[in-house]
């Protein structure tokens, strides 16, 4: 049974209006499934925006953030858990810890790297957990694309390729991560 998922996603709303509205989405969909969401703790961007929905409709809500992002990303001060950690490192183990399963939202790099390093522990075996992606508006399909590149080229399995959970539904992939 899945009671908490990882949300990755960017400490910056981007320039697309629908990826608020996605991640607002999200949060409310977790919150009425009863579906805990552990985050990166920041108040702002599409953290912010995932957390505050998620809590706007009773939703349990444990934030994780490296005491260095604490001012830079405006930690959370109004969840149901804010962790203050050392590290990313640190940070990264404990979400994977919390949750059943991970999702990335539009971000950057950040958000890349830490949903791509969850998808290599699942590959190696490190965890059984599903990854997904809200491909918002087509928002990855460029990484989709190189990932499909890594498969033609024999550097990733089609098997393992199709272990990625996607959908550019909130309620779709929601669905998806929780079967």
């Amino acid at each position: 049974m899945t009671k908490r998922l990882a949300v990755f996603c960017g400490s910056s709303t981007g320039k697309n209006i629908s990826y608020s509205q996605a991640a607002s989405t999200v949060g409310k969909l977790m919150s009425e499934q009863g579906i805990g969401v552990v985050y990166g703790g920041g108040k702002i961007g599409l953290m912010g925006v995932v957390a505050d929905a998620a809590l706007a409709h009773g939703g349990e809500v444990i934030g994780v953030i490296p005491e260095k992002l604490m001012t830079r990303e405006v930690g959370h001060t109004g969840l149901t858990e804010l962790r203050v950690v050392a590290t990313m490192h640190e940070r990264k183990a404990i979400m994977a810890e919390l949750s059943d399963g991970f999702i990335a939202l539009p971000g950057g790099i950040g958000t890349i790297e830490e949903i791509i390093e969850v998808f290599t522990w699942h590959q190696i075996g490190y965890h059984n957990k599903r990854c997904g992606f809200l491909n918002t508006d087509g928002y990855y399909d460029k990484l989709f694309g190189f990932i499909d590149h890594m498969v033609e080229e024999g550097f990733l399995s089609a098997k393992q390729r199709n272990e990625l959970t996607i959908s550019e539904d909130p309620e779709e992939l929601i669905r998806l991560m929780i079967k």
